[in-house]
Parts: structure tokens; C-alpha cells; sequence
């Protein structure tokens, strides 16, 4: 299994949309195309075919005066799922997830793994200037970038689209990870597929990405960003089933055991959930219907939630980001993630947090600091 790589776009590739690309391409393709700065900017669309803000962004960008004007950098479109995209889902049933394929993957190896490597092995010889790995959420969440790495060039390339900038080290196998190892790369969370901001937003990155003429190596000032760390995965156990309506006030008159979430749940995201907050109501005997796995692998659940007269609370103030009500990915991924704030003034002065220890300090785990690339 080999992607395709091509120098130049197919006739009317541009006028495709994303649930139609099957027709022009037969899977992974790679499209370099020239520029006046010769180290390209990679920009990766559809890793998940049915978000689609990346291709729709791309096609904008190049339908416009680059038909006729030189692109100011050289530029590699990775165009990913078609398969899915066809379907508009995620993934299908045969595949993998393949933004969980790339090197660092933890998942049992596929061909699909060795294709990515290889592309990986392609773009790393490519010497790119930046990565840019584009995507949608299946829940309500506003436009933020993310990083791997709690690198200077990283965050500034991530707060040249939002000023919201989530640091994560889960899940394993991503693009962003593994071009973060050779250049500068960022995730862009573009919202709802069928929200046009989210294209109109990523187009307008686009652009100015491309007339960047370098990254700074020192760190962003403290006002141009809020800084965030994802510190848990929360899954709901695989025998439990779920809801999403109005919470009832007497649990008993509910009807089907399971858990019961607010059908507005993914207005939460990236508001901070207080001290006692209600999750969700449960009916049922399970002992943890709810799990929150750490990202170094234990298991926080406790610390962070408390089934306390049927009613799952929150034992502490914690962030969500990614709430969805899609149930396939809630099943195939998670339900959320939790975050807490970084400091960016104690990155930038190399200081340390000295707060009392706690089993959830406010950093989790120290960030990798910037490195040497080679």
C-alpha cells in the first residue's frame, strides 16, 4: 500500500467536493506545488472524512488568485480519507482511524501504519518550513489550535489562529506528532463541518501561513495566548448505555438504566466546570460507569467525580474540551477530554510550580521543552 504523490493538481480536482474526491483520486494523495520559498508548508485535510473545513479551505484558497499568481511558498496538500469522506464518516468499518496510524502509534500495527510512515519518512526529506493538520469536532467547541510540544515556533504558528492553544499528549500516533519531531506543527479544530466559519477561518490561516517568512524561537507573550493541557481521556464504560435529554428530578422515574447527560452538554466546552457540578444522572449498579484515565495511565476517575445520590458530580473544578453528542464517537473515542491551565509566564522563565503535591497538580506531566531539530 503506497500513497500517491503527484506535482501538480488533477484537472477539476478543485471544483471536487470532499464527498466526491473518490472519483479523482484512488486514496492518499500527496500534491506538491511550487512556490517562491522553496522549504514547503505541508497542510494535511480529511484524516477524517467526514471533516471536511480543511478540503473546503484549500479549494477556496487556490480557486483564488493563485490560479494565476505564484503561492508565495511551496506547498504539500495531503489529502486523506477519501473513502470515508464518501460516506461522510469519520472512518469506515474496515479501516482505522488514521490520525491515530502515524508513528508513536500504540495501536496493533496495520498497512496503514507502514503508509504513514512512509509518508512521514517522505515529508521529513522534504524539509518542511511547518505542518498544518486540519480538522472538525463533533461537538460544539470554538476554533482553537493544539501542539504536541510546548515549543516557541509551535506556539506561535498555533496562536496565529486562535489565541486558545490546548497542549496534549494523548491520543498516541498523530500527524501533528509525528511531523512535530522535524518542524513546527500544530493541530487547527475548526468547529462544526457544517459550519462555513470553520472554513472561512482555516482559508484566512492558510494564507497568512504561507507569507510567514520564519517562527520565532522565543516564546509568545503571555497576553497573545491561554495556554491549556489536556490531562485526562473520560470515556463511558463499553457495558453502560447513555442519553442526552433533560434531566429529570427524581432519577427513579427514569425508565432505562444508563447514564443521562443534558442534551446541551457540548455547550460546555472550554467553560470551566465548578466544584459539585451535575455531569449526568445514572441509574444503574456499576461502580464506574464513568472512567478518567490519566495520561500517564492511571485511572483519576475518584479524584476528579462523585456518584453522589444517583448524580455524577465533579470533586473539582476541571475543563472540558471535544464534548460530543455523536454516539459513535463517544463509543470509538471518548466523551471528552479534561484540560487544566498552563502557566505560560512560568514556561517562559523556566520556573517550576511549587504548589503542594497533589495526584492532579496543576501540570500533569512536565512539557517536553523545545529540542533540536535535525
Amino acid at each position: 500500500m503506497k500513497p500517491t504523490i503527484l506535482d501538480h493538481l488533477p484537472p477539476g480536482l478543485l471544483d471536487t467536493p470532499a464527498n466526491e474526491l473518490f472519483r479523482c483520486l484512488s486514496g492518499p494523495t500527496l500534491i506538491h506545488l511550487p512556490g517562491r520559498k522553496t522549504d514547503p508548508l505541508v497542510v494535511s485535510v480529511l484524516q477524517h472524512g467526514n471533516e471536511t473545513s480543511g478540503w473546503d479551505a484549500i479549494r477556496r484558497l487556490l480557486k483564488g488568485r493563485y490560479q494565476r499568481d505564484p503561492l508565495p511558498r511551496s506547498l504539500i496538500i495531503l489529502i486523506g480519507n477519501v473513502e470515508a469522506a464518501a460516506k461522510n464518516k469519520r472512518y469506515l468499518p474496515h479501516q482505522p482511524d488514521f490520525n491515530r496510524c502515524w508513528p508513536g502509534s500504540i495501536l496493533p500495527n496495520t498497512p496503514w501504519h507502514e503508509l504513514w510512515a512512509d509518508v512521514t519518512k517522505h515529508i521529513r526529506q522534504c524539509q518542511p518550513f511547518a505542518s498544518i493538520d486540519i480538522h472538525n469536532n463533533t461537538g460544539r467547541n470554538p476554533h482553537y489550535a493544539a501542539v504536541n510540544h510546548v515549543d516557541p515556533q509551535m506556539l506561535h504558528l498555533a496562536s496565529e489562529f486562535s489565541k486558545t492553544v490546548v497542549y496534549f499528549t494523548e491520543p498516541k500516533g498523530v500527524l501533528s506528532d509525528a511531523f512535530g519531531q522535524f518542524c513546527p506543527s500544530v493541530t487547527l479544530e475548526c468547529g462544526l463541518s457544517a459550519d462555513a466559519s470553520g472554513s472561512d477561518h482555516a482559508m484566512a490561516y492558510l494564507e497568512r501561513a504561507l507569507h510567514l517568512d520564519e517562527l520565532s524561537e522565543e516564546f509568545p507573550p503571555p497576553e497573545r495566548l491561554e495556554l491549556y493541557q489536556m490531562f485526562a481521556t473520560l470515556t463511558i464504560h463499553p457495558e453502560t448505555d447513555f442519553y442526552f435529554g433533560d434531566l429529570q428530578s427524581e432519577p427513579e422515574t427514569q425508565t432505562k438504566d444508563g447514564l443521562y447527560f443534558p442534551s446541551n452538554l457540548d455547550t460546555h466546552n472550554f467553560t470551566e466546570w465548578s466544584r459539585g457540578f451535575r455531569l449526568a444522572q445514572y441509574r444503574g449498579d456499576s461502580q464506574q460507569p464513568l472512567m478518567a484515565r490519566g495520561h500517564s495511565g492511571e485511572d483519576v476517575t475518584k479524584l476528579c467525580f462523585e456518584i453522589n445520590a444517583c448524580a455524577i458530580e465533579t470533586r473539582r473544578p476541571l475543563m472540558p474540551a471535544m464534548l460530543t453528542l455523536d454516539p459513535f464517537a463517544i463509543r470509538n473515542d471518548c466523551l471528552c477530554y479534561l484540560m487544566e491551565r498552563l502557566n505560560i509566564n512560568e514556561l517562559i522563565t523556566g520556573s517550576v510550580h511549587e504548589a503542594e503535591k497533589t495526584p492532579l497538580p496543576e501540570i500533569i506531566d512536565q512539557p517536553e521543552l523545545p529540542k533540536e531539530r535535525v
